[in-house]
């Protein structure tokens, strides 16, 4: 008989917990997966999450504050505006040219008044001084009216129907400095200063209606 060395040791069983622990480990792992591995595309959501920051850069500058936009990430609207034509020099001119004729007006006017109770002149020569005058002043508001939409438009129509009006009150103005019944010396100045305006508003309409005709 074989000598009795003790009682065998028990059977070893695996514990029914850890394999549960594995399998739930595995489902979870499979679970939070990205769906990406199921052959689907991230949605929306996640994109922008994932992109986040780097679109914030692209957007604001390398710091994320307060950049300039990049050209292609502009609306087209934004690209693909055209400079502005219209000339600021001729603006202000023109709104010049409207309060001197305003005060050149109510100046001659006056004149024509003095010289009818002062200088023995014929009554109907300063007649047709006053009545040219008064037109003159319609050309003068028509032509800076046009003037004025046309240069702030960029039309080249009004423009140049402008440019002819000028063209008609500068010949009113030269009548008044050299032609009228009685020249004084405040006529000349007054009638000399308008001229200068009238040519240097020609030379900016010609300026400006190339411009707009390109």
């Amino acid at each position: 008989m074989l000598p009795n060395f003790g009682s065998p040791p028990p059977p070893f069983r695996k514990c029914p917990s850890g394999a549960g622990r594995t399998n739930r480990a595995s489902a979870v792992a499979r679970t939070s997966a990205p769906e990406t591995r199921r052959g689907r595309a991230p949605s929306s959501g996640d994109a922008k999450m994932q992109r986040g920051p780097r679109g914030c850069r692209d957007r604001d500058g390398p710091a994320g504050g307060a950049g300039k936009m990049r050209p292609e990430l502009l609306p087209r609207r934004e690209r693909s505006a055209s400079p502005h034509l219209s000339s600021v020099p001729l603006q202000m001119l023109f709104c010049l040219s409207g309060t001197y004729y305003a005060l050149y007006f109510l100046a001659t006017l006056l004149m024509i008044t003095y010289k009818s109770q002062v200088f023995s002149c014929p009554h109907h020569y300063l007649v047709l001084d006053l009545a040219l005058l008064f037109l003159m002043g319609i050309l003068e508001a028509v032509r800076l009216y046009l003037g004025t939409r046309g240069n702030l438009t960029e039309a080249e129509r009004p423009l140049a129907a402008s440019l002819v009006l000028t063209a008609g009150t500068t010949l009113l103005s030269a009548y008044f400095l050299l032609w009228q019944t009685l020249v004084l010396w405040a006529d000349w100045a007054l009638s000399a200063t308008l001229l200068a305006l009238h040519g240097l508003e020609a030379v900016l309409q010609v300026v400006a209606i190339a411009a707009f005709t390109r």
